[in-house]
């Protein structure tokens, strides 16, 4: 039968009266999605960067180069996404010199989850692997401890679930590239408003059967700074204060300089270089 199994509630529950600790969610604060066309496959990301509540850059690139044909976009700890991913780039170029063949995409996801399997989750890296090989457009994502989906459209990050609510209701079979374009973007837009983990710009990469992956850096950009209409610059004086304390400074120590003698006690005089 289909559907939700509850066959370790029991189970669950027996462990958490013993005191083992209850996994809880891990927070990434990202939006990253790939949906597949005809002849293609899409991803995107948006550009927001956190440290916990504080915004650390406004236009990050989680838009990460595997192969020629292979890209991916990366949630969760950025500095494991780019570590992880260079490292399985120069794998790749390595196993396409060793060959003599372009790697498949099957074979990046394949190095990808084997590399996030032995650490178990520690390394927080959440990808989504796309590409275009011999065999076709491919759409992969990977969660930090090795698991693996497979899908016509994905989404991973924080802001998932807004973006899902997108991709469920207008995703459709024999899409265009356009329109898949199109989805993808507005599925980011829909983490950018909906999630405070992600904003600012939306990124994106195409990559086709036969043509190069071009990269679509800021393809749009929905939070540009706008011009103030007024001057927030007040004068001194502007506002009021009910009373005024002046603390002088603390006066600084003076300091009396000993200059020390030093008497000859004989020998041969130092030649000095003049």
């Amino acid at each position: 039968m289909g559907g939700f199994s509850f066959d370790n509630y029991q189970r669950n529950k027996f462990l958490t009266a013993k005191g083992y600790p209850v996994p809880t969610a891990t927070a990434t604060g990202t939006t990253i999605v790939g949906c597949r066309f005809d002849g293609g496959v899409v991803i995107a990301a948006d550009t927001r960067a956190t440290e916990g509540e504080i915004v650390a850059d406004k236009n990050c690139e989680k838009l990460h180069r595997m192969s020629p044909n292979i890209w991916c976009a990366g949630a969760g700890t950025a500095a494991d996404c780019e570590m992880v991913t260079q490292l399985i780039s120069s794998n790749l170029e390595l196993h396409a010199m060793s060959t003599g063949r372009a790697p498949r995409v099957v074979t990046c996801l394949t190095m990808l989850k084997q590399h996030l399997f032995k650490y178990q989750g520690h390394v927080g890296a959440y990808l989504i692997v796309a590409g275009c090989d011999p065999t076709g457009p491919k759409l992969f994502s990977i969660h930090a401890h090795g698991s693996t989906d497979v899908g016509y459209y994905l989404s991973l990050g924080s802001g998932s679930m807004a973006a899902m609510a997108t991709l469920e209701s207008k995703w459709k079979s024999s899409m265009t590239k356009q329109e898949a374009m199109d989805l993808c973007a507005e599925a980011i837009e829909a983490g950018i408003w909906n999630d405070l983990g992600s904003g600012s710009n939306v990124d994106m990469c195409v990559m086709e059967v036969n043509k190069p992956a071009v990269l679509h850096r800021n393809y749009r950009t929905p939070n540009e700074r706008s011009i103030k209409q007024k001057s927030y610059v007040f004068p001194r004086g502007t506002t009021a204060y009910l009373n005024e304390k002046v603390k002088p400074m603390i006066k600084p120590v003076a300091y009396d300089i000993f200059e020390e003698t030093v008497t000859s006690t004989g020998g041969e005089q130092m030649e000095i270089d003049g």
